[in-house]
Formats: C-alpha cells, sequence, structure tokens
C-alpha cells in the first residue's frame, strides 16, 4: 500500500505524541518540516525541505531544519537514503519498500515487491545476524535519462558522419 499523504494526520498526531513523551516541544517549524517530509513523493534532501518550508514559514533555519530531520530518523518517523552527491535524502513512507535511484538524475522511486521483503532477505542474511527491515537500493539510468542518452548518441553519430563527408 502506498503511503498515504492525504491523511497525514495520525502521523502528525503520533509525532506530537512521541514529542510530549520525550519533552520535546512540538513546535510548528518541526510540524511542517515533518509535513513537507511527508508530503513529498521526491525523497527530499534538507536542503529541499528547506525550502519548501520556508515557502510557508520564511523565518525557519536551515540548522533547525537538518536538527529535526535527524531528530524524525531518531524518533522512526522518517528514513534516510543512501548518499546522493554528498546529500542524505529522506522518506516519511513507513510502508516496506524499496527505491529505484538514477545514477544520473538521482530521482529516487519507491518501489514495491514481496519478493524483496524481510522473510525473503533473511535467507541471504542469516548468518550475519537477523533481519529488523529490508529496504534494499537498486541503482541504475532511468527512462528519461536513458532516452536522453539515446537522443545524444544519435546526434554525435550523425554529427560525427556529416563531419567526415566534409
Amino acid at each position: 500500500m502506498p503511503f498515504d499523504t492525504d491523511n497525514l494526520q495520525p502521523d502528525l498526531d503520533a509525532f506530537r505524541e512521541a514529542c510530549r513523551v520525550r519533552g520535546i516541544k512540538a513546535t510548528p517549524q518541526r510540524l511542517e518540516i515533518f509535513r513537507e517530509v511527508a508530503e513529498s513523493r521526491d525523497h527530499p534532501d534538507a536542503e529541499a525541505v528547506f525550502r519548501g518550508v520556508q515557502a510557508r514559514l520564511p523565518t525557519v533555519s536551515l540548522d533547525t531544519v537538518y536538527r529535526t530531520l535527524k531528530m524524525l530518523t531518531e524518533l522512526g518517523f522518517i528514513a534516510t537514503l543512501g548518499p546522493r552527491q554528498e546529500s542524505l535524502r529522506f522518506d516519511a513512507n513507513k510502508e516496506p519498500h524499496h527505491h529505484y535511484v538514477c545514477v544520473k538524475c538521482g530521482k529516487i522511486q519507491d518501489v514495491t515487491s514481496n519478493l524483496l521483503d524481510v522473510e525473503s532477505v533473511e535467507r541471504f542474511v542469516s548468518s550475519f545476524g537477523s533481519v529488523q527491515t529490508a529496504q534494499i537500493e537498486v541503482r541504475g539510468l532511468c527512462n528519461t535519462c536513458a532516452s536522453h542518452e539515446a537522443a545524444n548518441r544519435s546526434v554525435s553519430v550523425v554529427s560525427h558522419q556529416a563531419s567526415g563527408k566534409t
């Protein structure tokens, strides 16, 4: 089941409660930072979260965004994704899923597959220990980038052939 960004209220309530239990203030800035990540399908990095939140809360600082993202990760409300060009990406989708990452443009797509669930992966790593979660990151060239590369190769071949005739 895909992450339901239309019904974010239960997650916001759970975040407020987690903050209350730990004696952390659930400030408007923290709530908006969580909302920005949760409503995004693009797996944003901290700077993208900052820009999105700043559009609604102009006084929010980049430092607040970084500290809140770290706190949200530690509380289990979001997960970090592998480094891409030295920036960490964030994901609030808590449903079991994996990721396809384009090595050229960096676009990240969610992938759901029963073949890659915890029980399936556990068979392969049981000699290392138990598996609590399984999140696989597949890297490749997305269709858009592959199309652009194919078009560029075609232009390059035609250009090369044309220059050889003169």
